[in-house]
């Protein structure tokens, strides 16, 4: 018999979860230059199309199904979620996840995950990729880099990472963030820069939809990061009181940052704090205490503000919105202080974090589990992306007419913003 609260917890966590790619596309389509918000905000919403079939068809096998023995790999056998609806209905084998709820609904949590991580990588090429090229490298990506990773990390006692290595990642560092990052850093390097980059500004268009969109993630994340406790427990709310404090602490961080470095706090960079900080607590919702939530916000704000205002110029690649800046970077610094600060009695290993233990085993296998992550996901990355570089003619990118021109008209035939009578 299934239990009936935490089946609706689940259900209200997958809604919650599902909610943030619409609103990872107001805050991207905020970010981004006026004559290109609906392409920006389109990419988001395929991306919703794309990973919500194919997750169905092969993604979930490919990561959860299987006997959890393999270290990449899932398995064949829930190809279409075969026999999910039949066990359901009997309420036996595969229906029941974790002991508790329908597997059926532990499927919906999943695709949410799949659909925000492939729609952060939008963000690294917006202004200049073409939109079908976008559609195939995610279609292409979700299931031969992110199913893989999520088992990997997840995916039962003979996973590589979660299991061999014996890394924690409690709701997406790895899974999530990283491979979103890093992934987005290498299309927008095979893309190359945007015309005037470094010798021009991009602002923000639309600041209003900058805040609405980081809200909307915020109310979001609290599903993604108390949801991963699959139980409506007291983890799942430590995990949600810790994805409130870190966020806000990275929001603090942020502001002062920036006022000590240019004089004056902007709302962009609030908003953007604060998702740094959510990105940081994401590896540890569930292992670290809070007031070491709040040293994890405060401390993957500032790193993320170097990456994205310093580290970007320096090294000259352009990754339109930050996708690498934000995501990768705090994902990697929030990995990394989950092996400083997880309370041995929350940790799912043997091992807690160095500050409590003074043993470096879990930090060590922290850094072992994120350069893992890092090496499988650069390397797929790239060679998904000249595969479908070489599908579009040895070209991934638009032509300079249409990015001059801005990808809403030249990419989808509309605006934003038209003028009074329809007239733009």
């Amino acid at each position: 018999m299934f239990d009936t609260g935490t089946t609706a917890f689940m259900l209200v966590c997958a809604m919650l979860v599902l909610l943030m790619t619409p609103g990872l596309a107001f805050f991207y389509g905020g970010l981004s230059r006026r004559k290109n918000v609906v392409n920006t905000m389109a990419m988001c919403m395929a991306v919703l199309g794309v990973v919500g079939v194919l997750w169905v068809a092969a993604g979930w096998s490919f990561a959860y199904g299987g006997d959890g023995s393999l270290p990449f790999f899932g398995g064949f056998d829930q190809l279409g979620l075969a026999g999910l609806v039949q066990n359901l209905l009997a309420e036996e084998g595969t229906a029941v996840s974790h002991g508790t709820y329908p597997a059926i609904a532990d499927v919906a949590f999943q695709l949410a995950f799949a659909a925000i991580t492939c729609a952060i990588i939008t963000g690294a090429v917006a202004g200049r990729m073409k939109f079908g090229a976008v559609v195939l490298f995610v279609a292409i990506w979700v299931l031969a880099v992110y199913a893989p990773l999520a088992h990997m990390v997840w995916g039962g006692e003979g996973s590589l990472i979660g299991e061999m290595i014996g890394a924690l990642d409690f709701a997406g560092g790895d899974v999530v963030h990283i491979s979103s990052g890093l992934t987005g850093l290498v299309l927008c390097v095979l893309l190359g820069r945007r015309k005037g980059f470094g010798m021009m500004n991009y602002r923000p268009h639309n600041v209003p939809f900058v805040v609405l969109g980081a809200t909307l993630l915020w109310f979001g994340w609290f599903g993604f990061n108390a949801g991963s406790e699959f139980a409506a427990d007291g983890v799942a709310a430590l995990a949600l009181l810790n994805t409130v404090v870190s966020s806000c602490a990275g929001l603090l961080s942020w502001i002062l940052v920036e006022r000590a470095k240019v004089g004056k706090p902007t709302l962009v960079g609030a908003a953007t704090g604060l998702v740094a900080g959510l990105v940081g607590i994401t590896p540890s919702a569930g292992f670290v205490e809070p007031w070491a939530a709040i040293v994890i916000g405060a401390l993957t704000s500032p790193a993320c503000y170097v990456a994205i205002s310093f580290c970007k110029a320096k090294l000259g690649y352009d990754d339109a919105l930050d996708a690498f800046g934000c995501h990768c970077v705090g994902g990697i610094v929030g990995g990394i202080l989950t092996g400083l600060f997880c309370v041995p009695e929350l940790s799912w290993t043997d091992f807690g974090g160095l500050l409590y233990t003074g043993d470096a085993t879990l930090l060590l296998a922290q850094v072992e589990g994120i350069a893992v992550t890092v090496a499988f996901v650069g390397v797929a990355a790239a060679a998904i992306g000249l595969v479908v570089k070489a599908i579009f003619r040895g070209s991934l990118r638009v032509p300079e007419a249409d990015e001059a021109l801005g990808l809403d008209v030249a990419e989808h035939g509309e605006s934003a913003y038209p003028a009074y009578l329809g007239l733009d």
